[in-house]
C-alpha cells in the first residue's frame, strides 16, 4: 500500500529532507568556486554528467534498468531541461555576478511558484484564501530581498534577476514531475538517471554552441574547481536527485519543495565561513519574509493543531 501525501509520517521524509538541504545548501558554494574558471553552462555539463555517472552506476549495482517507455523519456526530456540544464545554468551566470548566500536566499522562493503552478496548470493542488496570503508575503519578501528601494541596476540586480529565474524554472520543473513521473513504478533512481542523461544531452549541444569553445580540458582546472564539479555532480545530482524523487512521492510537489526553508541557512553558514562573502542587512530580512510567505501558503502554523491540507493526487 503507497503512503500518501496525507498519512506519511515525518519520520519518513524530514531527515530526508533535511540532507537535501545541507547538499543543495552547500551546492551555491560549489558554483561560486567552479565559475572562477568555467563558463557556467560547462560548469552545468560537467555536473550533469557526473552525477549521470554516479547513478548508472548505481544503478548496475542494484540490477535496475533505465526507463523503456518513450513518454518517460520524453518527459524526462523536459524536466532535464527546466529542472536540471536551464537553473544550473542560470545560477552559475548570476553567481558570476552575486555571492553564493544570496543565490541561496533566492532559491528560498520556488514553493511561491510551485503553488500556483501546480493549482492552475497542472492541478496537483488546491488552493485557498491561506495561501494567496501567503503568496502576497512572498512576493513583498522578494521586493525586501532586492531592495527595492534602493536599486540601481547593474550585475548585482542581474545577477539576482538569473537567479529569481533559475528558481522560476525549478518552481515549473517540480508540479510537472508529480503529475507526469513522480506516480511511476520505476524507482526514483532510474527516473534520476533517466533526468540526467537528458540535460547532459541537451547541454553537450548547447554549450558549444553559446560559448564559441570546447570545454577546458580537466588537467587545466584547479583541483578546488575539480572537487566542486565532482561534488556537484555526485551529491548534488546524484544523491539529491534520488532522495527529492523521494520525497515528491510521499508527501507532494508543494510539501516537498518546503526544503527551501533550510537550504538558505546552510548557504548563508558556508558563504560566510568558506568564502568569507557579506550580506546587507535586508537580504537576511527578506529571506525570512518569503519562508513566512511560503510557511503561511503551506498550512504549517494551522499544521501544528492539525493535518495540513494535502496536495491533491491523480
Amino acid at each position: 500500500m503507497l503512503t500518501t501525501p496525507d498519512t506519511a509520517p515525518a519520520r519518513a521524509w524530514l531527515p530526508t529532507m533535511i540532507t537535501l538541504a545541507a547538499i543543495w545548501g552547500c551546492s551555491f558554494l560549489f558554483i561560486s568556486v567552479g565559475v572562477r574558471e568555467l563558463p557556467p553552462l560547462y560548469l552545468a555539463l560537467g555536473r550533469v554528467l557526473a552525477g549521470s555517472v554516479v547513478l548508472l552506476a548505481i544503478l548496475i549495482v542494484k540490477r535496475e534498468p533505465l526507463p523503456r517507455d518513450p513518454r518517460l523519456w520524453a518527459h524526462s526530456f523536459v524536466v532535464g531541461a527546466i529542472g536540471s540544464a536551464i537553473p544550473w545554468t542560470l545560477f552559475g551566470y548570476g553567481e558570476e555576478r552575486i555571492p553564493s548566500l544570496l543565490a541561496g536566499i533566492w532559491n528560498g522562493i520556488t514553493p511561491l511558484v510551485v503553488l500556483p503552478i501546480a493549482v492552475l496548470l497542472f492541478r496537483t493542488e488546491r488552493f485557498s484564501a491561506q495561501r494567496g496570503f501567503g503568496l502576497l508575503i512572498g512576493f513583498v519578501g522578494m521586493l525586501v530581498v532586492l531592495g527595492a528601494w534602493r536599486v540601481q541596476g547593474g550585475a548585482d540586480l542581474v545577477g539576482q534577476g538569473l537567479c529569481m529565474l533559475a528558481a522560476v524554472f525549478y518552481g515549473l520543473a517540480i508540479p510537472y514531475q508529480k503529475r507526469f513521473l513522480a506516480g511511476t513504478t520505476l524507482s526514483g533512481t532510474a527516473l534520476s538517471t533517466a533526468l540526467l542523461l537528458c540535460a547532459s544531452v541537451q547541454l553537450a549541444v548547447v554549450a558549444p554552441l553559446v560559448t564559441g569553445q570546447a570545454p577546458p580540458a580537466p588537467w587545466s582546472l584547479s583541483l578546488k574547481v575539480l572537487l566542486s564539479v565532482l561534488a556537484l555532480g555526485a551529491l548534488g545530482s546524484g544523491v539529491a536527485f534520488v532522495l527529492n524523487m523521494r520525497n515528491i512521492r510521499l508527501i507532494g510537489a508543494s510539501r516537498s519543495s518546503m526544503v527551501t526553508y533550510l537550504m538558505p541557512v546552510f548557504s548563508i553558514i558556508v558563504g560566510v565561513i568558506v568564502l568569507h562573502e557579506h550580506l546587507t542587512w535586508y537580504q537576511p530580512v527578506g529571506g525570512l519574509i518569503v519562508l513566512l510567505g511560503v510557511a503561511v501558503s503551506q498550512g504549517v502554523f494551522t499544521g501544528l493543531r492539525k493535518p495540513a491540507v494535502a496536495a491533491a493526487t491523480t
